[in-house]
């Protein structure tokens, strides 16, 4: 599928590190088929030695040798990037954006470029874990789309949506959601250790219960509300413990959180102001 054709990178850090590992690991493209653009040289001759692909520290060279140009750069250096790869995309080039927080008319107009796809991973992508949400302009074609599927799902599952509102929610819920698992993970580990564990053994707890329960939740296909009666017998420990969580606000908290984590979205995209629908 992508025979004969450049993978260009304007942005080399870990995400797009992520992508050119995923990318080679299921033989999708071939090393020579890469170009990689970063400002830092010791980064760009890192990622040469050991994933023997073309480097550049000019975004005008990744751009025009690119017909897939992947932006996995840093919110701040959009500025300074778009105007560097301005008019220098073809018109049947891809522009492919992983930039939290970037909309698709504000990369289209920076980079003077139709054909643009906006996408959202997040961090178990460098693992080949992740789940990415993303959308594209009417201007992108078919070929492009399936392109596009194949680049994202190296980093893991995929999910298109026809609306770019989507990406600001799951910038919130699976974005920025390992975060909010870590914390929980730590909460864990903490609580363990104040039991009397040592905190190498609470880890090793945690980190068993956290992957077990969410393999068991994906196999058995069941509701997680029905999961969460089937270990919470009348009276007993789990129920003890349920309890003091729900009286503590867990959920509201937890929701609360996430609806703070999409305005915060909304406002680095510069969208309108949202209202809490449970406000």
């Amino acid at each position: 599928m992508f025979t004969e054709q450049t993978i260009a990178f304007i942005g080399a850090g870990t995400m797009g590190e992520a992508m050119i590992r995923g990318l080679l690991g299921l033989n999708i493209v071939e090393p020579d088929q890469i170009v990689a653009s970063d400002p830092w040289a010791e980064r760009t001759e890192y990622l040469a030695e050991r994933y023997k692909i073309h480097i550049t520290r000019d975004n005008r060279e990744a751009a025009e040798t690119g017909q897939i140009v992947i932006l996995s750069i840093k919110p701040q250096s959009i500025p300074y990037v778009l105007p560097d790869i301005r008019g220098h995309l073809r018109r049947q080039d891809l522009l492919l954006s992983i930039i939290a927080g970037a909309p698709i008319k504000k990369l289209s107009d920076g980079s003077a470029h139709a054909s643009v796809i906006r996408a959202m991973p997040n961090t178990p992508a460098q693992i080949g874990m992740g789940i990415t949400v993303w959308t594209s302009t009417a201007q992108v074609s078919e070929d492009h789309k399936q392109k596009a599927k194949l680049i994202l799902g190296s980093l893991g599952e995929e999910i298109y949506v026809e609306q770019e509102s989507y990406l600001d929610m799951a910038t919130a819920l699976s974005g920025s959601g390992p975060g909010y698992v870590f914390m929980m993970m730590e909460a864990l580990i903490d609580a363990g250790v104040h039991l009397g564990f040592s905190r190498h053994v609470a880890r090793q707890l945690v980190f068993q219960t956290m992957r077990g329960s969410v393999e068991y939740a994906d196999q058995s296909g069941k509701h997680v509300a029905e999961l969460r009666n089937q270990v919470t017998s009348p009276g007993g420990t789990t129920a003890a413990a349920l309890y003091h969580m729900e009286k503590g606000g867990l959920r509201t908290v937890i929701s609360r959180g996430i609806w703070a984590a999409y305005q915060r979205s909304v406002e680095l995209g510069k969208g309108e102001d949202v209202k809490d629908p449970g406000s």
